[in-house]
C-alpha cells in the first residue's frame, strides 16, 4: 500500500508546481511601443491693449484708437477728451489744448451760474428768466443768451466761469461794442471736460435734474455729435475769425457715466456739415 500512497503524493505535488506556475505572469516578448509625445497646449498670448496706460478696457481702447484716426482724416482739428466717470478713467488728444471759439457751449456755464446765483439768494430769476434759460439749452437761442448777459452782467458771468473749471477762458476783445460778450469767448476742450463734469458731479441735484433734462431732450438743432437716446447735448456752432467751429458736449450712458467733449475748429477747410458729420461719427465710433 506504501507505493501507491508516494505515486499520489507525487502527482498532487506535480500538479501544484503547475498551478504555481500558471499563476505567475509570462513575461512579455513583444517589443516595446515607442513613447507617443503629445504638443503641449498653445499657451494664450495676453491681448495686446492699444492704450495700456489709459485706464480704458481694452476693446474700448480700440475705438478710441479708430476715433482719433478718424478725427485726424477730418478738416480743420479736433480737440477730444472722454472720461468714464465710473473708473475715472481719462483720454485726451492733442488738441484738447487748443484755444477754440466757445459758440454757444458757453451757455451751458451761463445756464449754471444763473442757478448759483439764483440759489444764493443774488439774484431772483423769475417765470420769464426760466423761460429764457430753457430756450438756452433747447435750441440754443442767441437772443435768449443776449436778454440774460445784459440783465444779470456779462462781467458776473465770466468772473464765475473758472469756478466751473473754465480756467483758460479768454473773453476776446474788439468783436463787439459789448466787452466782455458771450459770443466772443474762446476756451479749451480741456475747459467744456471740466465744466461737464461739474455739472454732473457738484451743481446741487434740484438744479441738475433740471439742467439734464434739459440737455436730453434738446430741439432738432442740436441733434448731433454728444446727442443720442442714450445721452444729452450743448452744441455750439458758428462762422467765426478763421472759419466754421462745431463744438458739443455732454454724457453718455446709465447714470451719465461717459462725458465727452469735442471742439472741431475747421480753420477753413470746412463748414457746418463736415463739422457736424466729424463731431457725431466720434461718438458713433466711441459709444455706438
Amino acid at each position: 500500500m506504501l507505493r501507491p500512497i508516494l505515486v499520489a503524493c507525487a502527482l498532487a505535488l506535480t500538479a501544484c508546481g503547475q498551478a504555481g506556475t500558471a499563476d505567475t505572469p509570462a513575461t512579455s516578448t513583444q517589443p516595446t511601443s515607442p513613447a507617443v509625445h503629445t504638443p503641449a497646449a498653445a499657451v494664450a498670448t495676453p491681448e495686446v491693449c492699444a492704450l495700456p496706460d489709459s485706464g480704458f478696457e481694452c476693446e474700448f481702447q480700440k475705438r478710441i484708437v479708430d476715433a482719433k484716426a478718424y478725427a485726424e482724416t477730418r478738416p480743420g482739428t479736433v480737440g477730444i477728451v472722454l472720461r468714464d466717470r465710473k473708473t475715472g478713467a481719462t483720454w485726451r488728444n492733442d488738441h484738447a489744448g487748443d484755444m477754440t471759439w466757445t459758440a454757444s457751449t458757453i451757455k451751458l456755464a451761463m445756464v449754471v451760474n444763473l442757478l448759483e446765483r439764483n440759489r444764493a439768494g443774488k439774484i431772483t430769476l423769475t417765470a420769464a428768466d426760466r423761460q429764457l434759460m430753457t430756450a438756452m439749452l433747447h435750441s440754443s437761442d442767441d437772443n435768449a443768451a443776449d436778454s440774460l448777459w445784459k440783465k444779470y452782467t456779462g462781467t458776473t458771468f465770466n468772473a464765475a466761469f473758472p469756478k466751473y473749471g473754465m480756467t483758460e477762458l479768454v473773453a476776446q476783445k474788439g468783436y463787439s461794442s459789448t466787452f466782455p460778450y458771450w459770443g466772443f469767448e474762446k476756451c479749451t476742450t480741456n475747459d467744456l471736460d471740466r465744466l461737464i463734469n461739474y455739472v454732473l458731479d457738484t451743481v446741487p441735484a434740484e438744479d441738475r435734474s433740471y439742467i439734464l433734462g434739459q440737455m436730453r431732450q434738446v430741439g432738432p438743432e442740436q441733434q448731433w455729435g454728444v446727442w443720442g437716446p442714450d445721452s444729452g447735448v450743448k452744441n455750439g456752432w458758428s462762422e467765426e475769425e478763421g472759419g466754421w467751429v462745431m463744438n458739443s458736449v455732454g454724457f453718455v450712458g446709465p447714470d451719465e457715466r461717459y462725458t465727452v467733449a469735442i471742439m472741431n475748429n475747421l480753420r477753413g477747410e470746412g463748414g457746418y456739415d463736415a463739422g457736424r458729420q466729424t463731431d457725431t461719427e466720434i461718438v458713433r465710433i466711441l459709444f455706438r
